[in-house]
């Protein structure tokens, strides 16, 4: 059975934006129950030249709705970096997974080979073919950004574990 990139990117994108917005519901609540600013939780870092939580939910949901739109040979809806509050981060990975479901299969499968170049401040031009960037570099990041912001919140005690990530809830 072949896997196709559709199947390889909406599912799993929607998947794990899902997770990352419950792990987020769990810091929110957590915050709430013990009586701190959630801004603490919000902006706390891993090591100081680390970017706060905020930032890493900001690139998880970037991945997500950028890498789809790049699979689909488009140019990706852009959301301001704005986010302050829980309720704006969460509002923020609704609106990805409402761009991620906006594209069918018929623009997905297909895109193994398609060109896929960008800008970064880091690094300049990077170019990939559409497999290389899917498996490469945005399943890549959007864990690692997940996985970060699992890690923010479970050292600042919230009750976390594995299946909170991995959503077998």
């Amino acid at each position: 059975m072949t896997l196709s990139m559709y199947q390889a990117s909406v599912p799993v994108f929607v998947r794990a934006l899902s997770n990352l917005k419950h792990v987020l519901q769990k810091g929110e609540a957590h915050a709430a129950e013990k009586g701190f600013a959630p801004e603490v939780l919000l902006q706390s870092r891993l090591y100081p030249d680390m970017l706060p939580l905020v930032r890493q939910v900001q690139i998880a949901t970037d991945m997500c709705k950028n890498g789809i739109a790049r699979l689909a040979g488009v140019d990706p809806v852009p959301f301001p970096d704005e986010e302050a509050t829980f309720a704006e981060l969460i509002a923020r990975i609704d609106r990805a997974v409402e761009v991620v479901q906006s594209f069918d299969a018929a623009k997905i499968d297909g895109s193994e080979s398609r060109p896929v170049s960008f800008m970064t401040r880091a690094n300049g031009e990077m170019k990939f073919d559409g497999q290389g960037y899917l498996l490469g570099f945005v399943l890549p990041n959007l864990y690692f950004h997940s996985s970060i912001t699992y890690a923010l919140l479970r050292e600042a005690g919230v009750p976390l574990g594995k299946t909170d990530f991995l959503g077998a809830r």
